[in-house]
């Protein structure tokens, strides 16, 4: 089927058309990228984003929200600016109560190490004890690490794990006097 006439032909440049405006427009309409999904949900597009904050009782500048008092040069008085007397009307106060619920649950420990690094310390300590050079000069010591460092995986591995490692030095303690 043949080409159209007209499609070949290479556009020109429109040097009188004003892509800035063009480009901070769309942006303009563009809504935030909001990650909290509890203000996600509550968000109205057709309303402001100081708007929006203000329904649900957020601030958008937090130094507007809590002042930083100015005392005078010679006195100890505070002034105020008169931001504590205004109140806002808080029509969607959930949102505020949902984040700070969310803020008091505990937080997941996600500390952990590598099935590797276990057993490198684990087999560090069983071999050489407290002896970190010797550990350096391991043929085990694949990385070439230096004593401290050496010393600073098994701090680590003491910190994430101790009840782990206490229940590893006492069964190395009962092979040991096996073994006497």
């Amino acid at each position: 089927m043949p080409k159209a006439k007209g499609k070949s032909r290479r556009q020109k440049y429109s040097y009188n058309l004003n892509r800035k405006r063009l480009y901070r427009s769309a942006r303009r309409r563009a809504a935030p990228r909001i990650a909290c999904s509890h203000i996600r949900h509550a968000w109205d597009p057709t309303k402001s984003v100081a708007q929006n904050l203000a329904e649900m009782g957020l601030a958008e500048d937090p130094n507007k929200a809590v002042p930083i008092p100015k005392k005078k040069l010679l006195g100890m008085e505070v002034e105020s600016d008169g931001w504590g007397q205004r109140k806002k009307m808080v029509r969607k106060p959930y949102v505020v109560n949902e984040m700070e619920y969310e803020a008091s649950l505990p937080e997941k420990k996600s500390n952990t190490l590598s099935r590797d690094l276990i057993d490198y310390v684990q087999y560090m300590i069983k071999n050489h004890g407290e002896n970190y050079k010797e550990m350096a000069r391991d043929e085990k010591n694949y990385y070439q690490d230096t004593p401290k460092q050496i010393k600073r995986k098994i701090n680590v591995y003491k910190n994430f794990y101790p009840e782990e490692y206490k229940d590893f030095i006492v069964s190395l303690k009962q092979e040991n006097m096996e073994v006497q």
